[in-house]
């Protein structure tokens, strides 16, 4: 918006633009030669083992005859938006105003199968993205009797799953699962 030629001084478009007159006259640098290969060494690293923070990529270059500050490691990391895949905190906490339900099956006996499934949903992280795993369980028995793989979140591949256990055994008494957003598939 700041114009050079313009009859007002760059100074004076700068104040009534509320900015600092030298953000206006900021050249970056760009990523030098050096950095990218160090990037495309970290990146490959990162890909190979995705669980690896900072300081074990930065012991992994140095394993490889790379010399690097772990300070830099992690600033590139950061520049190009990676970072390691560990379980994080708190995941389990309900978001704001998620209703809680209670528990009905604290103190009900399971003495037969197909009285009580269950199913979950889980990830597992890959080298781009990750695979969700859901699975039907009989309670009783503890046997899967279902289960699929899919790249994306999504309903199909949980109904797949039940659709197939009810085929296959019959439907359950009861069919549990926890209080999160994608397991309210048997509604």
């Amino acid at each position: 918006m700041i114009d050079s030629n313009h009859q007002l001084p760059v100074t004076r478009q700068c104040q009534l633009l509320d900015l600092n007159r030298s953000s206006y006259y900021y050249q970056p640098n760009g990523v030098s030669d050096d950095e990218l290969k160090l990037m495309k060494q970290i990146d490959e690293i990162h890909l190979r083992l995705p669980f690896y923070g900072s300081r074990r990529i930065k012991d992994e270059l140095e394993d490889n005859g790379i010399i690097v500050n772990r300070k830099k490691v992690q600033r590139l990391m950061r520049l190009m938006g990676i970072m390691a895949v560990y379980p994080k905190k708190n995941t389990s906490c309900p978001g704001k105003g998620h209703k809680i339900y209670p528990y009905l099956l604290r103190h009900l006996s399971i003495d037969k199968p197909n009285q009580v499934w269950c199913t979950d949903l889980t990830y597992v992280p890959m080298a781009k993205g990750f695979a969700y795993v859901v699975a039907i369980m009989d309670w009783h028995s503890r046997k899967v009797l279902s289960w699929r793989i899919s790249n994306s979140m999504d309903r199909d591949s949980c109904m797949d799953a039940l659709e197939e256990a009810i085929e296959l055994y019959g439907k359950p008494e009861i069919f549990n699962s926890d209080q999160g957003s994608q397991s309210a598939i048997y509604q």
